[in-house]
């Protein structure tokens, strides 16, 4: 794994739409653990796009967490970050999201599309667990934009694109074969995760992304978008380990999957937290108990 340039900005960005689990808790180890290794910046942010899914209690839940684990976001109090500032969420952002969708559509790159995913999928003859690809359907079919229809944005570029992950090394991904001309607003005018997340990635000055594997496939597609929209130095980005089942699915919130706030509740410690964590994505041998304070220690072999 290769050191992240010193200085960067990167940020801790859950989804309001269950409790934290055990596979939250190994992507805050990492992003804390760099970020004090490497004397960055971890940012908090809400990720709400999702208004069907996300509640206000599971928003709570979550900066309780964070609060129990001692692990405090920088530019809020030191002393407990919920009585600082609010953190950012995306739900306050529409009108930058608005701002920048048109700025898009002034250059002819939004088009507006009827399909639906199950439609998406018979064109394609998609298989189920498998990404939709959209073949372009509703492009230059002049469909007015108006409520109920979803907007895309044309994949134009380059055809491949490339980077060089921290911890796994030159990617090449194609973002018109992976999934094809992206959505960024769906028909119940909802904003999605990839136009969200590149929008305020750039806008918070995001350099460094550390997310889990399971995201990999996303970043072509998030570098081509963060270009059309005028961000000219791409973040860097590092890909860590997931936690997964025997069977090989990824720990997540919708499965019912071990919370913090069982944990808490049966008298594990923050220390134990993190260790168990730790050990889980690699970072350490044993369970070993890991205070917040010895984060940065646990990738002192990066340089």
């Amino acid at each position: 794994m290769r050191a992240p340039t010193p200085g960067f900005t990167t940020r801790f960005a859950p989804a309001p739409t269950g409790a934290l689990h055990l596979g939250h808790a190994v992507n805050a180890l990492w992003v804390w653990g760099l970020t004090r290794r490497f004397s960055g910046r971890v940012l908090l942010r809400i990720e709400d796009h999702d208004r069907g899914r996300c509640r206000p209690a599971y928003e709570q839940g979550i900066l309780d967490d964070l609060d129990w684990l001692g692990l405090e976001p920088d530019g809020l109090t030191t002393d407990h970050f919920r009585a600082g500032p609010v953190p950012q969420r995306q739900s306050d952002n529409t009108a930058r999201y608005e701002t920048r969708l048109t700025e898009l559509g002034a250059r002819g790159l939004v088009y507006a599309c009827r399909c639906s995913r199950a439609e998406i999928a018979r064109a394609t003859h998609a298989h189920e667990g498998l990404e939709l690809v959209y073949p372009g359907t509703c492009r230059g079919q002049g469909t007015g934009i108006r409520d109920q229809v979803g907007l895309r944005v044309l994949m134009t570029g380059d055809a491949l694109e490339r980077f060089d992950d921290l911890r796994l090394g030159p990617q090449t991904q194609d973002p018109m074969t992976q999934c094809g001309d992206l959505l960024v607003r769906d028909r119940n005018g909802q904003w999605t995760y990839q136009f969200a997340v590149s929008v305020d990635d750039w806008e918070q000055g995001i350099d460094l992304v550390i997310r889990g594997e399971d995201l990999l496939a996303s970043t072509g597609r998030q570098l081509r978008l963060a270009r059309l929209l005028g961000r000219m130095t791409p973040p860097a980005f590092l890909h860590h380990p997931l936690l997964r089942h025997p069977d090989g699915r990824k720990l997540s919130k919708s499965s019912g999957d071990t919370g913090l706030t069982e944990l808490r509740a049966a008298g594990w410690t923050p220390a134990r937290v993190l260790g168990l964590a730790a050990q889980l994505s690699g970072l350490q041998s044993e369970p070993t108990p890991c205070a917040v304070a010895q984060l940065a220690d646990l990738f002192a072999a990066v340089e």
